[in-house]
């Protein structure tokens, strides 16, 4: 495995959530979560993909959203958001894991 691949969580999250695609899913959030979470956890889980084959970079997008300010201090909450944390929460520490064996 390359050490750029091994490293995949140390890259500045500047570069990780500088994807178009990203942006515009981000933006399309705003003032919807307390109307349609689950709706938003799906539009999540479509950009993500299936949690255990999604890209380095998306994995950590994601995981890097559902952990900022809003969701971190409930003002943004619901079941299926801390459903999908845990998932990605999960394969994130089984790749980093796997890459510190490597």
């Amino acid at each position: 495995m390359a050490a750029e691949e091994r490293d995949w969580f140390k890259e500045d999250i500047r570069n990780v959530v500088d994807e178009p695609e990203w942006q515009r899913l981000r933006i399309s959030f705003l003032g919807t979560w307390k109307k349609t979470p689950e709706e938003n956890v799906q539009k999540l889980r479509d950009f993500l993909g299936p949690v255990d084959q999604a890209t380095d970079r998306r994995l950590r997008t994601v995981w890097n959203y559902l952990t900022g300010s809003g969701m971190r201090t409930k003002t943004i909450s619901h079941p299926s958001i801390d459903k999908l944390l845990a998932e990605v929460r999960a394969e994130a520490y089984r790749r980093r894991e796997k890459d510190v064996k490597c």
